[in-house]
């Protein structure tokens, strides 16, 4: 009995394209410049601390904004990256500049199955501060109220199997309670040893019949 649902946020309950073309160019273009200009603020210091160490030596500020960079365009899924970007994207939001983008299918059901009594997380790479962004400007109100907690890659990196296991520690449940909820099959065969229930989101493609996890193209189709 499934007692809890875990879901990822890009291509699950939002568009790749919001993340892709709205948030990270928005975190790009103005990442060096909120960098210079809050270099002093204590959340920021220890960002650009943790980056240092994470690349192993000492970094001026014009250097950690290139690496910073280096990094949005690799794609790493570093957290002191994660944690900067949620910062100017805090700020993006506040001025208006655009709103979390849903699908209204996953509003609806995730509504639903907390009426009914089941507990709802998060569990992206982006930063706990950017889903909580996210979920709270949105064109259906804030939903923040949905979710139980947040979790991002300071619990473990979302294709190993272990962050799954801290995870349902954490919350309180055996693995088999729980359904995580993914576009990405690394992520949910590692789930899936971890001992949950898993569906692959195939928004954008054909469900494939053969493929390892049940896929569905909507949150509708998810039947508990």
């Amino acid at each position: 009995m499934i007692k809890a649902i875990i879901t990822d946020i890009e291509g699950t309950t939002t568009s790749l394209s919001f993340v892709k073309d709205t948030l990270f160019p928005y975190a790009r273009a103005h990442l060096a410049v909120f960098v210079r200009e809050n270099q002093d603020d204590q959340l920021v210091q220890m960002l650009l601390n943790d980056a240092r160490q994470e690349a192993g030596k000492e970094l001026d500020i014009e250097r950690l904004i290139e690496l910073f960079i280096q990094w949005m365009d690799e794609d790493k899924k570093v957290t002191p990256l994660k944690s900067l970007q949620g910062l100017i994207w805090a700020s993006g939001y506040r001025q208006g500049a655009f709103i979390g983008h849903l699908y209204q299918d996953a509003v609806e059901n995730l509504k639903a199955w907390k009426a009914k009594g089941l507990d709802l997380y998060v569990y992206s790479s982006g930063s706990v501060q950017a889903q909580k962004l996210l979920f709270t400007h949105t064109a259906y109100g804030d939903l923040t109220p949905l979710f139980s907690g947040y979790f991002d890659t300071g619990i473990g990196g979302k294709k190993e199997t272990e962050s799954y296991r801290r995870i349902a520690k954490q919350i309180s449940c055996l693995p088999e309670q729980l359904l995580f909820l993914s576009d990405m099959s690394e992520e949910l065969d590692a789930a899936r040893i971890a001992g949950y229930q898993t569906i692959w989101l195939a928004r954008d493609n054909v469900p494939d019949p053969k493929a390892e996890h049940r896929q569905v193209t909507s949150f509708n189709q998810i039947s508990l």
